[in-house]
């Protein structure tokens, strides 16, 4: 049997339809129905029923579906294995993480680890906050690292790290106090999971006037404070560079309470290789604080 013809079955299951399944797998429809037939004559059953051009999978073809897609995510997991095994790896380590935490603190982390456990694959699965605790929930991933606390409970979640949220705005030739920068620029909200809701009732509670704009990533909120284009409120950790490199001006509060802003790990069975990189992890908070 041929692992060609069972792709080719599952995708012509999903579609019914032998022209959709030719232009998806770029395969010429004489060549779909070629796979089928050869599938359908080693299983000796029909996988699909015709009615003039129209088809539909048969009870044959229902019942097989399962197994086949069960096929496939074995042979590819086991191409993957292999791969690593042949690249030297003996074991792997799968981690959701969040954008803010994957473009700050995690690389020096990670080339630590790495270095340190040369023998352990590592992927990275860059997720939106809210999805990361969903991902740890159902084993998609051996740990996250995420803003906010996941809404599962079958999973444990512990802080790691805190920092404080800090007003930034452009440089610019002179400094600003709190009142006058949030006058003169818009304020860019909601690119931070967490804490948004209760900052921003704050701040309208005492500057009734202040304009808004929401931007829903750090990063680019970042870009757009360089370019004047607003001001906003921060982690420290995450703009630390642009400020020692004069590219972020920090402003000191006034009214206004700052925010602390808190990484939790997450995981449901802490694996070895879980628990040496929270260890590493630990190590580089303590350097940052």
């Amino acid at each position: 049997m041929n692992i060609k013809w069972i792709r080719t079955f599952i995708v012509a299951a999903k579609y019914e339809n032998f022209r959709k399944t030719s232009e998806e797998l770029f395969l010429t429809q004489p060549a779909i129905t070629k796979h089928i037939k050869r599938l359908e004559a080693y299983l000796n059953v029909q996988l699909f029923e015709r009615n003039g051009k129209i088809i539909f999978l048969s009870p044959a073809g229902y019942r097989f579906l399962p197994y086949a897609k069960e096929i496939i995510l074995k042979y590819e997991k086991g191409l993957d294995e292999f791969e690593a095994w042949k690249q030297g790896y003996k074991r792997k380590l799968t981690i959701a993480t969040a954008p803010q935490i994957a473009s700050s603190i995690l690389p020096r982390t990670l080339r630590g680890f790495m270095d340190q456990n040369p023998n352990i694959e590592v992927f990275i699965n860059v997720l939106k906050s809210y999805e990361i605790g969903k991902d740890i929930s159902v084993g998609r991933a051996d740990l996250g690292l995420t803003r906010i606390k996941p809404i599962q409970t079958n999973i444990d979640c512990h802080i790691v790290h805190e920092e404080p949220v800090i007003l930034v705005g452009p440089t610019d030739e002179k400094k600003y106090d709190e009142k006058t920068i949030l006058q003169k620029y818009k304020l860019i909200t909601h690119n931070h999971p967490d804490y948004w809701d209760s900052l921003l009732n704050d701040i309208k509670r005492n500057y009734p006037s202040v304009r808004t704009m929401k931007v829903n990533q750090i990063e680019i909120t970042k870009r757009f404070i360089e370019q004047r284009l607003g001001i906003s409120y921060l982690p420290y950790t995450m703009v630390k560079e642009e400020i020692k490199m004069n590219k972020l001006l920090e402003i000191s509060p006034d009214k206004i309470d700052l925010p602390t802003s808190f990484t939790y790990v997450l995981t449901k069975v802490e694996t070895e290789e879980a628990r040496t990189f929270i260890g590493f992890l630990k190590e580089e908070v303590k350097r940052l604080q």
